[in-house]
């Protein structure tokens, strides 16, 4: 759920206990961070674990392991936000032909605007 609807849904805010705070910001209200560094944090383990046990190499397997983390961190963080930006921008879009709608119905205007095709009737 977007976290803004999230917080305007949610009555005592106050109350609400304060996650993980860097450089002022609480990063448990930023979308995708959670689930970035968990699916990061999953697959560099596991992709370090497995490349020890097939090579044996400490070392090796730590860069690897930490090189997994990086990468998949980035491309999911990246994915999340953008499908966030973009049901983000769906629901405003939505939002203002909602607004739309009540504004000019039972008029003239809407009558236009339903010929010109912008607005529907349901």
């Amino acid at each position: 759920m977007d976290t803004v609807v999230k917080s305007m849904l949610e009555e005592d805010a106050e109350e609400e206990k304060q996650g993980l705070v860097l450089f002022g910001r609480d990063l448990s209200k930023i979308p995708c961070f959670r689930e970035s560094f968990f699916y990061g944090i999953v697959s560099g383990v596991g992709v370090g674990f497995g490349s020890f046990m097939k090579t044996s190499k400490p070392m090796l397997s730590q860069h690897i392991g930490f090189g997994t983390f990086t990468m998949t961190t980035l491309i999911y963080w990246s994915y999340c936000r953008w499908q966030w930006s973009k049901q983000r921008f769906d629901a405003e879009l939505l939002q203002e032909a909602v607004k739309n709608k009540i504004k000019y119905e039972g008029t003239i205007v809407e009558k236009e605007l339903e010929s010109k095709g912008i607005l529907k009737s349901a």
